[in-house]
């Protein structure tokens, strides 16, 4: 029965079958989420592509961090959809391993991101007379071709590492895959697997997020002595930055709590609700956050709607 298992070239995503019952309604969801964050992400990369006066750092970042949540959406909800509609569970290993690459990416690219917007709005804030210098737009596309090289590299080596694992199983406890399903699938030692996780996710987490919290807790000390209506200005931004993040890192939360529970006997249902925030809530609140909380970007968004009505 193991050498059976273990040849499998698909899997079963059972995380679907609680959704049969309702499946169209389920679809017609999920289809206006995914047209709704292409549209409002597309429409505010456009916008920021196509104004000059939009060509800066705080910009581009807000459009790398819009982008990687098409990105995200993306790898989930077109194949969700269809297979709602088709009533299909499956999903090839090559598939499987596709998809969580997609997803792992996102999740550390969104983080990456997040840190270099952190670092940038410090120095807008705190070295304000530098800012230029030391912020430009192509230091901005430098930094983020470097962060997206590393990620592509760790992901791909963890994705790697768990593509050699052999399986005794082919139910995954979700509605989509990620690397977590091929530890709790596997019927061989994973430490490998494990403790590079580990090594690299608790080393990345722990340079990005005090990168970020060290920026977000100077720019608030800089901005206690600043006069009021500087400090409003520079407390908005801090809080958008601090909203979006944090409903990022929830979702984040969420998933290494289901990874803890990974083998333990809970309702399925859990297993989909501790996974999925961190796909759904992101990409709809980027744009939307940022585009209304940003006076500049928000004016160019209303102007560009005008025209297009």
């Amino acid at each position: 029965m193991s050498n059976i298992s273990n040849s499998s070239t698909s899997f079963l995503l059972i995380g679907l079958l609680e959704m049969e019952n309702l499946k169209y309604l389920y679809s017609v969801v999920c289809l206006a989420i995914y047209v709704f964050i292409m549209f409002l992400s597309l429409t505010l990369v456009y916008t920021v592509f196509t104004e000059p006066s939009l060509h800066k750092p705080m910009y581009i970042l807000i459009s790398n961090l819009v982008l990687n949540g098409i990105f995200g959406s993306s790898s989930l909800y077109p194949k969700l959809i269809i297979d709602l509609l088709s009533s299909s569970n499956s999903i090839s290993r090559e598939g499987c391993l596709t998809q969580a690459f997609c997803i792992l990416s996102f999740a550390y690219c969104e983080i990456c991101t997040f840190t270099l917007m952190a670092y940038d709005r410090y120095l807008a804030v705190c070295q304000p007379l530098h800012y230029v210098k030391l912020m430009t737009n192509k230091k901005v596309l430098c930094l983020t071709a470097g962060y997206l090289v590393f990620v592509f590299t760790v992901v791909l080596v963890a994705v790697l590492l768990s593509a050699r694992l052999p399986v005794c199983g082919t139910y995954i406890k979700n509605i989509f895959c990620d690397n977590i399903s091929f530890f709790v699938l596997s019927c061989v030692d994973s430490t490998v697997n494990n403790l590079y996780g580990a090594i690299v996710t608790t080393s990345f987490l722990t340079v990005t997020l005090t990168a970020t919290l060290s920026s977000y807790l100077r720019i608030f000390l800089i901005c206690v002595k600043l006069s009021k209506e500087a400090r409003q200005k520079a407390l908005h931004t801090l809080m958008t930055h601090l909203v979006n993040f944090s409903v990022f890192l929830l979702g984040f939360f969420f998933i290494f709590i289901r990874f803890r529970l990974g083998k333990v006997d809970i309702p399925l249902v859990s297993h989909i609700l501790f996974s999925i925030p961190c796909l759904i809530f992101p990409p709809i609140l980027n744009p939307l956050i940022f585009g209304i909380r940003t006076k500049a970007l928000k004016s160019k968004l209303i102007h560009h709607f005008q025209k297009i009505k």
